[in-house]
């Protein structure tokens, strides 16, 4: 009976699956922007302006005070692309689907999954929201239990929530939260996996990645102070000093300031918490004084419809920044869906090749192309994705330190 070869396009459907099924943060994140990018066929460094949802002021009494929209937007620009380079023979074609997928493509696939995830990893450094003790591996519930804690603070959406943590936060967790009010089938899966799992502690799952990413702090001090009264709501900027010399304050450095507290979304009133800020673009020091530090959220105060902080920083306020000076954090995860946008789409499939094919599967889209090379006698075959990423929504993300 005559082999059956496989086909280009059953490879690259076996290619996307086992693609997705190695993700682990970018699994969990939300995918619902692709369809206008592989429709039609964006080419890198195409931008997509997602709309974030208005917010406006609830009036009191029977007359009518029609507000102006706020309209914001986040950019998520496609311009990531990587590939694994694979060569297969006509006699490796001969195999079983799944033979070949554990051959050749699973060591392969698994690595450009994990390089992709290790990508989407870098929101962090957009993040502001944090939790846990810097220098510390999470070992309680206490630590989840508090990110939770600050999403629901920001009104965000209790379902699909999960946290990613990388292999020493995931062992600390295990270790310390094992049997602790857990119904037997969690206790058993923990036991079995070494991992989290899933339905924890209000989390659809808490998972480990070994993509998650740390975090060297600037040589600026802990303890800093606000150079001069913020006085215009929606500021994006801060005047600091307290520090020495030409010391640094590095983009995604987190810091709260004394008396400026976060604010519900729906309610403007304050949590009790002090609002986190996080450093948007490098900051040098000039004698120990730094003029314009970039920082989100915006600081609006809490009459108007964007409110983020009880009250605009005064001057000589105390700046608390998060993290001994020069020193390595594990920046683990805490996320909901909606935070976090993964956008993929379609590259071209050239004509002239040996085989080439494009899958497309829960936004994911994926592309192999084979040739052959007759200078050396080779069949070259790479598989491609295209992609980019983008934090959504600031609220929606909580930093874990570890």
């Amino acid at each position: 009976m005559p082999n059956n070869l496989l086909t280009i396009d059953m490879i690259t459907r076996k290619s996307l699956e086992i693609f997705e099924n190695e993700l682990v943060l970018t699994r969990n994140v939300n995918r619902q922007y692709d369809e206008s990018f592989a429709k039609s066929g964006a080419k890198i460094g195409a931008t997509l302006r997602a709309r974030l949802p208005d917010r406006v002021l609830v009036t009191d009494g029977a007359a009518l005070q029609v507000q102006d929209d706020n309209e914001q937007f986040v950019p998520i620009t496609v311009s990531s692309q990587k590939h694994v380079g694979v060569n297969f023979t006509s006699a490796e074609l001969t195999l079983s689907l799944d033979e070949f997928a554990d051959r050749v493509l699973k060591p392969r696939i698994s690595q450009l999954a994990a390089s992709v995830d290790s990508d989407v990893a870098n929101v962090f450094r957009s993040a502001y929201q944090s939790v846990g003790t810097p220098g510390t591996t999470p070992t309680t519930s206490l630590v989840l239990l508090q990110g939770q804690q600050k999403l629901n603070e920001m009104a965000v959406p209790m379902a699909s929530r999960y946290a990613t943590v990388n292999p020493a936060a995931n062992a600390g967790l295990v270790e310390g939260l094992k049997g602790l009010f857990n119904p037997g089938s969690t206790v058993s899966r923990q036991f079995k996996s070494g991992m989290m799992g899933e339905g924890v502690l209000g989390y659809d799952e808490i998972n480990m990645s070994q993509s998650i990413k740390s975090f060297t702090t600037g040589t600026r001090g802990v303890t800093l102070a606000v150079n001069g009264a913020v006085t215009a709501s929606g500021a994006t900027t801060l005047a600091i000093d307290g520090g020495s010399g030409s010391a640094t304050i590095l983009r995604g450095e987190v810091f709260n300031i004394a008396g400026v507290f976060s604010v519900n979304p729906q309610t403007r009133e304050s949590t009790g918490t002090l609002q986190d800020f996080v450093v948007t673009a490098d900051a040098t020091a000039s004698a120990g004084a730094w003029a314009t530090v970039n920082v989100s959220p915006p600081m609006f105060g809490p009459d108007h419809p964007l409110a983020t902080v009880s009250a605009l920083p005064a001057d000589n306020a105390v700046v608390t920044v998060r993290g001994a000076a020069s020193t390595v954090f594990p920046q683990n995860l805490v996320y909901q869906k909606d935070a976090i946008a993964f956008v993929s789409a379609d590259l071209i499939l050239p004509e002239g090749v040996d085989m080439a094919a494009r899958a497309t599967h829960n936004g994911i889209s994926m592309r192999i192309v084979r040739d052959y090379d007759i200078n050396n006698d080779r069949m070259p075959c790479r598989i491609d994705v295209l992609y980019g990423y983008s934090l959504l929504r600031g609220e929606g993300v909580v930093r874990l330190w570890g």
